[in-house]
């Protein structure tokens, strides 16, 4: 992983409950942190072998490693919004994190 392949902001979020101002509990995504990352649609090769298999990558997303990132999370970019599919823990070295992504379309 370079350095400079990493040009996209992120910001990674959580569902939190939080109250409103009623002092009812909501469900709220909540910002966690922003990084860098490389933001990449998969390839239409990719897309069509993924299909033999029914996956709903749609992108992957690298970032470099850190804790605490999870499938239960999302990724907002830009005005656009990520599901985490899945957390890879890329070349198994502890230095980058592949995050496999669908993206909402609303």
């Amino acid at each position: 992983m370079k350095i400079n392949d990493l040009r996209h902001r992120i910001t990674l979020q959580k569902l939190e409950m939080v109250q409103d101002s009623y002092g009812q509990a909501t469900e709220n995504w909540v910002d966690v942190v922003t990084v860098w990352a490389a933001v990449n649609p998969i390839s239409g090769r990719e897309f069509f072998q993924a299909e033999t298999i029914n996956s709903e990558v749609t992108h992957k997303i690298l970032i470099r490693y850190r804790k605490g990132v999870e499938p239960s999370m999302r990724v907002k970019f830009k005005d656009r919004i990520f599901t985490i599919l899945s957390v890879i823990n890329f070349q198994e070295k502890n230095e980058a994190l592949q995050l496999m992504c669908k993206e909402l379309i609303e």
